[in-house]
């Protein structure tokens, strides 16, 4: 199963949060994958086995798997466009 890691500063509310609504939005796509909740500070320790990173926070550096904007599963605004941007990235994952 392709996983994607979401982060936030602790790992622990909004991270969670986001985890939670992405695996409930994937499931109901029936698409074959795991969202998990982690600390920003073992984010690089992830990355590879994941597919993605759904990012609460600004990012400044470049990561080597797609990042996506999780402030938009957050708010509703644009997360139609970064949920089918997930989408297509789980689907094209190996």
């Amino acid at each position: 199963m392709k996983r994607v890691i979401v982060a936030c500063g602790s790992g622990v509310a909004t991270s969670q949060t986001v985890a939670s609504k992405v695996n409930r939005l994937l499931k109901e796509r029936k698409v074959d994958a795991v969202v998990e909740a982690v600390d920003l500070k073992s984010v690089e320790r992830y990355m590879d086995s994941s597919v993605a990173y759904i990012t609460i926070t600004k990012v400044t550096k470049e990561y080597p798997i797609p990042v996506i904007n999780g402030i938009a599963f957050l708010t509703g605004v644009g997360m139609k466009q970064e949920l089918e941007k997930l989408i297509d990235i789980i689907n094209k994952a190996k």
